[in-house]
């Protein structure tokens, strides 16, 4: 089973930046796919960011220029860079990884956007 492990969420005032982290439990190499989704309050969970095991990146719309997906392999850890944060962003985000037959989600961790 693979434990995937989010930090950095909090409190945040808008237009400020945050930078999340996700933490594997094996090797992120193994995975198509790394990424970020969120799910705000009577809402959908949506796709943030994701990164392929190609080195390809993808951000959503909403996010992009201020959002920035990376990650560190040898450290089997995924990095979401927030700045110029709304309060729109406010939402649970959670991380996710991806084989060709299986999902993998962490607890998520919550940011709030607020003054």
């Amino acid at each position: 089973q693979v434990q995937l492990a989010e930090s950095g969420g909090g409190l945040v005032q808008p237009g400020g930046s945050l930078r999340l982290s996700c933490a594997a439990s094996r090797s992120i190499l193994g995975f198509l796919s790394v990424g970020w989704y969120r799910q705000a309050p009577g809402k959908q969970r949506e796709l943030v960011a994701a990164s392929t095991s190609g080195g390809g990146t993808n951000h959503a719309g909403a996010v992009k220029s201020r959002f920035t997906i990376s990650r560190d392999n040898a450290q089997d850890t995924v990095y979401l860079q927030m700045h110029t944060l709304r309060p729109e962003d406010t939402a649970a985000y959670y991380c996710d990884a991806r084989t060709a037959v299986k999902e993998y989600w962490g607890q998520g961790t919550q940011i709030t956007v607020s003054s």
